[in-house]
C-alpha cells in the first residue's frame, strides 16, 4: 500500500507541475497583446507549460507589495528598466544570471547580442519604446506641427494637449522643446534652475493640458477630439494609425526612448517556468516576433538584423522602429541614473506644481 501511495503522490506531483500556469504581468493593450501573441502562446504552444497574462499600468508597484506581503502571485513582469534596477537594489526580483540565456541564431553569446543595458543583475531586456508625440492630422490644414517646440505653441497650433501624469519624460521634453540640445538635458535637471526652467515651460501650456495614466488613453483622447496633440507611446500610436485607420502622425524630434525589460519577482510560485519563459521570450526569434506586433525595437541586435513585418503582413517595421536612423535625430536616451536618484524628489515638486493654480 506505501508503495502504491507512493506512486500515486508522485504522478500528482508530476501532473501539478505540469499544469503549473506562468503568470505575466504586462502593460495591457497593444503592448499586452503583442507579448501575449509573441511569447507567451507561442511558449505554451512549445512546451505545453500555461500562460497567464494579467494587465496593469505599472508592474512595479503591485510587484513590490506582493513582494512585500510575501504572497506573489506573478511569475515573470514586464517593466521600464529604471524600476527593475530599483527594485533589484531593495531585493525584490531574483537575479539573472545571463549565461542562462540563448545564443543568438548565429551563435553570438547573449552578453554580447544585447545593446547597452539589454542585461542587468535582474533583468533582461525586451524592447526599446519611445514617448513621442503625437497628432491628430485631420485637425490642422496644411501647417503640421513638426518639432517637440510646437508641441509647446498654442499659438500657431491651439487646442488642448495630453500629457503623462509623471515628471519623467515630461520634464526633459520640456527642457528640449525650450532649446536644451539632449545632451545637456539631465546635467540641467539636476539643478534648480534647470527644473525651474522645465516648469516654466509647462506653466505656458498648463490650463490646456489633458493629464494621461495609462498607455490606451492616449489614442483614446485623440480619437475623441479631447486633445489635438499628446504625448504617447510611440507604439500605441502605430497600432492605432495601422490597425484602426487613424489619422494620427508622429512627431519623432525630441523622443525620450527607454528599455522594458522581463524580470521575475523574489518568491515567484513557478520560478523554473518562469526562467524558462525567459529564456524563450528574450531569444533572437522571440523578440523579433514581438515586433511583428507592434512598434518597439528588438533589445537584441541579432533580432534587429532580421527583416520585420508587421502582422499585416504588409507593413515593413524598420522605419516605424524609435532605432530607425531617421527617427534619432534629436532623440534622448532616459537616464537611469538619474531617476534612480531623484525619483522620489521630482515627483513630489511634480505633485506640488500640480496642485498650484
Amino acid at each position: 500500500m506505501k508503495q502504491i501511495a507512493l506512486s500515486l503522490c508522485v504522478s500528482c506531483i508530476a501532473f501539478s507541475a505540469a499544469q503549473a500556469d506562468v503568470t505575466v504581468m504586462s502593460w495591457g493593450g497593444a503592448y499586452g497583446f503583442a507579448q501575449n501573441e509573441a511569447h507567451l502562446k507561442p511558449f505554451t504552444a512549445k512546451t505545453g507549460i500555461r500562460t497567464v497574462m494579467v494587465d496593469t499600468d505599472n508592474a512595479a508597484a503591485p510587484i513590490k507589495a506582493q513582494v512585500d506581503a510575501g504572497n506573489v502571485t506573478v511569475d515573470v513582469a514586464s517593466m521600464e528598466l529604471a524600476d527593475a534596477i530599483r527594485l533589484c537594489d531593495e531585493g525584490l526580483l531574483e537575479t539573472i544570471d545571463p549565461a542562462i540565456l540563448p545564443d543568438s541564431n548565429d551563435g553570438i553569446p547573449a552578453v554580447d547580442d544585447f545593446f547597452s543595458g539589454g542585461l542587468t543583475d535582474c533583468a533582461v531586456g525586451t524592447d526599446l519604446w519611445a514617448n513621442i508625440i503625437a497628432y491628430d492630422a485631420s485637425r490642422f490644414g496644411d501647417a503640421w506641427p513638426s518639432k517637440a517646440a510646437d508641441f509647446f505653441d498654442l499659438e500657431r497650433f491651439p487646442g488642448k494637449r495630453g500629457l503623462k501624469k509623471s515628471p519623467k519624460a515630461v520634464l526633459e521634453l520640456a527642457l528640449m522643446a525650450d532649446g536644451v540640445p539632449a545632451a545637456e538635458v539631465y546635467g540641467l535637471l539636476r539643478t534648480p534652475e534647470g527644473r525651474a526652467r522645465a516648469f516654466a515651460k509647462l506653466d505656458a501650456i498648463k490650463p490646456q493640458i489633458v493629464w494621461w495614466e495609462a498607455g490606451a488613453q492616449p489614442p483614446q483622447l485623440l480619437a475623441d477630439g479631447e486633445v489635438v496633440m499628446t504625448t504617447a507611446y510611440n507604439g500605441r500610436i502605430f497600432n492605432a494609425r495601422v490597425d484602426e485607420g487613424k489619422p494620427f502622425e508622429i512627431i519623432w524630434d525630441g523622443q525620450i526612448s527607454e528599455l522594458n525589460t522581463y524580470v521575475i519577482p523574489k518568491g515567484a510560485p513557478n520560478l523554473e517556468e518562469a526562467f524558462e519563459f525567459l529564456k524563450f521570450a528574450t531569444s533572437t526569434d522571440g523578440l523579433a516576433a514581438q515586433a511583428k506586433y507592434i512598434s518597439y525595437g528588438p533589445a537584441r541586435k541579432s533580432s534587429n538584423a532580421v527583416e520585420i513585418i508587421y502582422k499585416d503582413g504588409v507593413t515593413v517595421m524598420g522605419p516605424n522602429l524609435p532605432t530607425a536612423p531617421e527617427n534619432m535625430v534629436n532623440a534622448l536616451e532616459t537616464s537611469l541614473d538619474f531617476w534612480v536618484d531623484h525619483d522620489t524628489e521630482l515627483n513630489e515638486q511634480f505633485n506640488a506644481w500640480l496642485a498650484t493654480n
